[in-house]
């Protein structure tokens, strides 16, 4: 099929590009930013004890920035910042809708809280392998992938985000982290390939990568071009990515190898990436496509999250059973692409903000159980609520929100999701859903009950070696980062008004792209 004829001189004829606001400049800054910080603290690499608050102050600045975007693009729609000033779709655009600023901007939070506690949990030895410069590094990949709106940008910073988790996965070389990044390694790089065979059969057929001008031209090309095949490759290379079943095997044979911290973020924010990618993707561009592979996605979504639930239940390592709630996560995401309504996408969007925020505090969460009780293997920990019985109620509070229990923030996507598969008769949809929280419930019951409650006697004073450490200088350090992510499940449980609302007019923004559209050609553009 031959590729559309349009010249850069039809574009230049017929666009008008808008003068530049400091709006256009808050969308680029955030990957402008990381860069920047990440090689100042290459240039200070032998001085190691400056890079916990250079990182710091950079992510605190990406924080602020990612607000102010935020706050524009709520108050005027989409923005869109062409990179050199070329028009647009041979431009490279930095396109920011609601989706990309919400997901942006809790990555930032996370990505801050998980540098106050690698203050304490990264030693030296960890900063001098350049923990904090790939720190940054990550950022840069994940806010890039958020904001761009150019779909082989989209891929570059994935590779981007991944050549630095490779670097942060075996941070400290040891056997069981080599084994784990490999694992991880050549799954990762086997869906990166096939979202690249997806993108170059994607220019193939549109002649462009600007995903909004893709959007204007998939309605064309509906009859002639292939595009359930390249929607299947494309939700096969994300669904990899996003770790859903049966391509999952990756995550808990990996995330448990490096340090507490490095396991955080991943948990947080690297599956995330693949499912926005996925909601970008799949359903802004190719929503009839999505429509015709819906019961496959949703057969996905609900055998991803029974089965991620399961495989929490049989895991003796904290560590390994929080692998498994991330997948069981992953398939609700999934379970509102595959329904599609604007109240099941917003409900996806709700709940990936809610899992950045709460896996990032989970992970911690178990690296402080380890800390105090000496161990992640549930039957070598217990009686930690006599040590730690503040520690111990903000851990119930973090179980119940992962649990999907009120009054805490994981209780409102379920039970948005609930509606929407009932709205279009998916009874067995939403008992998937209700299933899986309920297996969960039971998971998280159990290792609270063995780590908190269970008598110490029960498995002998040894377990308790690590106690004296609660009381060290280090406790805000490693406190405050969790007590901040439990704040923002909690007031989002008590008060879920305001994030539903955003949500849904960012599933909106989603479903119907004219908004993202304009943003990119204000004039409509030359099809």
């Amino acid at each position: 099929m031959a590729a559309p004829t349009t010249t850069p001189a039809d574009y230049a004829a017929a666009y008008v590009m808008e003068p530049m606001t400091a709006a256009h400049w808050l969308a680029v800054t955030p990957m402008a930013l990381c860069l920047a910080f990440g090689a100042i603290l290459m240039m200070i690499r032998h001085r190691t004890h400056w890079h916990p608050p250079v990182a710091l102050a950079g992510l605190a600045l990406l924080v602020l920035n990612n607000v102010l975007l935020l706050s524009n693009v709520m108050a005027d729609g989409p923005l869109t910042m062409m990179m050199g000033r070329w028009l647009p779709p041979f431009g490279i655009a930095i396109t920011v809708d609601l989706t990309g600023a919400l997901l942006a901007l809790a990555a930032a939070i996370v990505a801050f809280c998980g540098a106050l506690y690698a203050h304490v949990e990264i030693s030296s030895s960890g900063r001098r392998y350049g923990f904090y410069p790939l720190l940054m590094l990550l950022m840069a990949g994940v806010s890039g992938a958020f904001l761009t709106g150019d779909i082989f940008n989209l891929y570059v910073w994935f590779e981007v985000l991944l050549i630095s988790s490779f670097g942060l996965l075996i941070l400290g070389s040891e056997r069981e982290q080599i084994d784990g990044a490999l694992k991880y390694a050549v799954l990762n790089l086997m869906a990166t390939t096939l979202f690249l065979i997806g993108v170059a059969y994607l220019y193939g057929i549109f002649g462009t990568l600007n995903m909004a001008d893709i959007a204007t031209k998939v309605p064309d090309y509906a009859e002639t071009a292939p595009l359930m095949t390249l929607t299947a490759l494309f939700i096969l290379a994300f669904s990899m990515k996003a770790a859903a079943f049966p391509v999952n095997f990756w995550l808990p044979a990996s995330y448990h190898t490096p340090r507490v911290v490095v396991s955080a973020l991943f948990a947080g924010l690297l599956t995330k990436v693949g499912i926005y990618a996925m909601i970008r993707v799949v359903v802004m561009l190719f929503p009839v496509e999505r429509e015709a592979l819906s019961l496959v996605i949703a057969i996905v979504a609900a055998l991803t999250m029974i089965l991620g639930a399961m495989g929490a239940l049989a895991q003796n390592d904290i560590r390994r059973f929080l692998g498994f709630v991330v997948i069981a996560g992953i398939g609700n995401m999934m379970a509102g692409i595959a329904i599609g309504s604007n109240l099941a996408v917003g409900a996806a969007i709700f709940y990936a903000l809610h899992s950045i925020l709460l896996m990032t505090a989970l992970y911690l969460v178990a690296g402080e159980i380890a800390r105090i009780g000496g161990h992640f293997r549930l039957d070598r920990v217990a009686g930690l609520w006599a040590v730690a019985p503040l520690f111990g109620a903000v851990t119930l509070a973090l179980f119940f929100a992962a649990s999907g229990l009120p009054p805490f923030s994981g209780f409102w996507p379920k039970a948005l999701l609930v509606k929407a598969s009932i709205d279009i008769g998916a009874w067995w949809l939403a008992a998937s859903v209700l299933v899986s929280g309920f297996l969960t419930t039971i998971a998280f019951g159990r290792v609270f009950l063995f780590s908190f409650w269970r008598p110490v006697a029960v498995v002998g004073e040894a377990a308790m070696t690590a106690a004296p450490a609660i009381q060290a200088g280090a406790l805000r350090w490693r406190m405050a980062p969790i007590l901040i992510l439990t704040g923002f499940i909690v007031w989002f449980g008590l008060f879920p008004d305001s994030l539903i609302v955003v949500s849904q007019d960012a599933a909106s923004g989603l479903l119907d792209p004219t908004t993202y559209i304009r943003s990119v050609f204000p004039e409509g553009g030359v099809r």
